[in-house]
């Protein structure tokens, strides 16, 4: 099978159950916001040494192709199985609690930084953040609260999961926590 197919040559793409939509349409964008995301836990992986952090991050690398499955087919007859649980977004808490158990208390705005891992999983939860923003303008914009609903959820705790995993990385690293001071 060829990588390339030219059928998006004209501005297009396809997407779950045949429909073809415009690249800039929401639902592209936020899929091309979660495969951006996982780019950069993909990036993290390769600085990442801790076996802790190692097999949480491709839990979630996968995770996102399954969140990326399931609002592709948003258009479609909407029988995607794939998708996130409450089972998920419990096993994130989880693993932030069990990271957090390691790390001081925060008593102060961090700036996003520190060694090579912390700082691409600071950038990859900003990516997660800006797909949670758009997950939600997708929801609002075709009515698909109760099909994505956990999705939003999900992403909401990855993002809380990527800041507590870039400190835990940073605090591996012996690498300082850069407080913010108003300038």
């Amino acid at each position: 099978m060829k990588i390339y197919t030219k059928s998006g040559d004209n501005g297009d793409t396809g997407i779950l159950g045949g429909h073809r939509l415009r690249k800039h349409h929401i639902t592209i964008a936020l899929v091309g916001d979660l495969d951006e995301a996982n780019s950069f836990l993909g990036l993290a992986t390769a600085y990442c040494p801790p076996e802790d952090i190692l097999e949480p991050l491709h839990w979630i690398q996968s995770k996102l192709f399954d969140i990326g499955a399931r609002i592709a087919s948003c258009l479609g007859a909407r029988e995607a199985k794939l998708g996130t649980s409450p089972d998920d977004v419990l096993r994130l808490e989880q693993s932030i609690d069990r990271l957090e158990q390691q790390l001081s208390p925060l008593t102060a705005f961090i700036l996003p930084g520190g060694g090579v891992c912390g700082a691409h999983l600071h950038v990859a939860r900003c990516v997660c953040r800006r797909a949670e923003r758009d997950l939600i303008r997708l929801i609002d914009e075709l009515a698909l609260h109760d099909f994505l609903q956990q999705e939003t959820v999900f992403l909401n705790r990855l993002s809380d999961w990527l800041f507590v995993a870039a400190r835990w990385c940073n605090h591996q690293a012996n690498q300082p926590e850069t407080k913010w001071m108003s300038h």
